[in-house]
């Protein structure tokens, strides 16, 4: 097979080389990474290597997921493609009357807290296709949050801004503030509490947490704070293996998760853009860009309109997806200038990321996120669980098919994404964390390797993008100069971001096979890597 890497250059403000296996973790964060490939050395595979990493991110990058995440994964297991997805509901009490009372849905404490999923992803994902026995895979978990470990820098710096805006929350500065301050760079945390939790969960295969000790704790405290939660609630949760929803592009099939993630946001994108031959522009010139931008602008207001729970969708997938539609808003893309963009009419017909392969042909793409930094800031004392705040991203717009409601999945930011060649094997497990940023991501990571050959690292090293809405474009600092000046002319308000870009642009995380090996990129702007033998 020939290689996708047509160009192994890091043309671009870079840290890091790519790195070549035939066994390969790529994430974060690097003790996570070594979590992971450690069960890879003990003879594990590639699942089993993402959640051990998986697990290990809740404790050493709190920032952006915890044991109260929730999780989706696309996975090859060397002969099918499989999709998980473990994003959990809202309790049973949350009506539209419900949130009126209280003036809308908060970001922060137990009323923007769904069910957290993460843990069922693991489970489900270990007993369908783990080699290890499901406790072997939570002991560098354990014994980073039992024995402690360094706090890394970008993390150190999320942690500082998460406790400024959380500290207040219920159980918070108890688990993240020791000593009543945000750990920084270099200092030690521990949190035996997290290290007990994950010893029930792996000792009763989750069932603690959804339906025992644990999920009475949950419900308890968010009865204690004002929250609607039950046991009930806990012990309805399932994880759903649904498939994937694909779209050619170029010489390659993109893959991801069905909504209500959204993943089909990046899907519509792509397919815009081969409607316009974007492969003839120059990669990183005005036009390019500029056609990027449109289709991701034109994509995400379908996004905002149509996305759901899939049970609640008022359109299909399909309809979205279908080629003759995506040509009919590639249509609507002013070659020269912004514009303002509108949904269509289809018609019937702190996040984290990482990736793992084994030698044996199996590859992980897998997320798993507390959606704002640390989520709700809710913490359940003496369990080291820290919840997500995915209800926050329901709409109360009364007949919205995101309309906030019971038993419901909201709308979802965070996708896995996976490429596969035309002629059905596998090609690229890949993401993006970070919030709206990564639809917009995954565009561009498929674009760069995908369609003109650039090597993973390349790709995660590349200055970024990001519409904020309206004609508003924010750019990242190492941006051309020329070209953002370009886009201007054209009508874009365009706004170079400076400081600290991990939420605002996104960390990326690429393992590609090439071969009977693989090359795997990861981002700059976290303090992760990748690993590999």
């Amino acid at each position: 097979m020939t290689s996708t890497i047509k160009d192994w250059t890091l043309p671009y403000a870079s840290q890091r080389s790519p790195v070549l296996g035939r066994n390969m973790v790529s994430t974060s964060q690097p003790l996570a990474a070594q979590a992971g490939l450690s069960m890879l050395l003990a003879g594990g595979n590639a699942v089993d290597a993402a959640i051990a990493t998986a697990m290990a991110l809740t404790v050493v990058e709190p920032t952006g997921c915890g044991l109260g995440s929730d999780a989706f994964c696309i996975l090859w297991d060397g002969k099918e493609l499989h999709g998980l997805n473990a994003s959990g509901r809202s309790p049973g009490g949350w009506t539209p009357e419900y949130f009126a009372a209280l003036g809308g849905i908060p970001e922060k404490g137990w009323n923007a807290v769904t069910v957290p999923g993460a843990v069922s992803a693991w489970v489900a994902l270990s007993r369908r296709f783990g080699r290890l026995p499901f406790e072997q895979l939570a002991q560098p978990a354990i014994r980073y949050a039992r024995q402690g470990f360094a706090v890394s820098p970008t993390i150190a710096t999320l942690w500082a801004l998460g406790a400024a805006k959380l500290g207040d929350q219920p159980g918070f500065a108890e688990c993240f503030m020791p000593g009543g301050q945000a750990p920084r760079a270099g200092e030690v945390f521990r949190s035996e509490a997290h290290a007990r939790t994950l010893e029930n969960i792996v000792a009763t295969g989750g069932e603690s947490f959804y339906r025992g000790a644990l999920a009475r704790q949950m419900a308890a405290h968010s009865q204690a704070c004002g929250g609607v939660m039950t046991e009930e609630d806990l012990a309805a949760h399932q994880a759903d293996w649904v498939g994937t929803v694909s779209r050619r592009f170029g010489d390659s099939v993109i893959h991801e998760i069905p909504p209500n993630g959204q993943g089909i946001a990046a899907l519509m994108a792509l397919g815009m853009l081969d409607a316009l031959q974007i492969g003839e522009q120059p990669l990183d010139g005005v036009q390019s860009v500029h056609l990027q931008i449109e289709a991701m602008k034109l994509a995400l207001a379908d996004l905002h309109e149509y996305n759901a729970d899939g049970e609640h969708m008022r359109v299909q997938p399909a309809h979205l997806l279908d080629g003759g539609y995506l040509r009919q808003r590639a249509g609507l893309i002013d070659s020269e200038r912004a514009s303002l963009p509108t949904y269509g009419a289809p018609r019937p017909g702190g996040t984290v990321y990482l990736a793992a392969a084994d030698a044996d042909g199996m590859m992980v793409s897998f997320i798993q996120s507390n959606y704002m930094g640390f989520g709700s800031g809710v913490v359940v004392p003496g369990t080291g669980i820290s919840l997500q705040n995915r209800g926050h991203g329901f709409t109360t717009e009364a007949g919205h098919a995101n309309q906030v409601g019971p038993r419901k999945r909201p709308s979802h930011t965070i996708i896995p994404a996976f490429a596969m060649h035309a002629d059905g094997s596998p090609q690229m497990a890949f993401g993006v964390m970070g919030g709206p940023m990564q639809s917009q991501g995954h565009l561009q990571m498929a674009l760069r390797v995908l369609c003109h050959g650039q090597n993973p690292q390349a790709a995660a090293d590349a200055p970024r993008w990001r519409v904020t809405g309206g004609k508003g474009v924010a750019v990242e600092p190492g941006f051309d100069a020329r070209v953002v000046a370009a886009l201007r002319e054209r009508g874009h308000e365009v706004t170079v971001e400076e400081g600290h870009g991990v939420f605002a642009f996104g960390g990326a995380q690429l393992v590609l096979r090439d071969g009977q090996h693989y090359i795997g990129g990861s981002d700059p702007r976290k303090d992760g890597g990748v690993v590999a033998f």
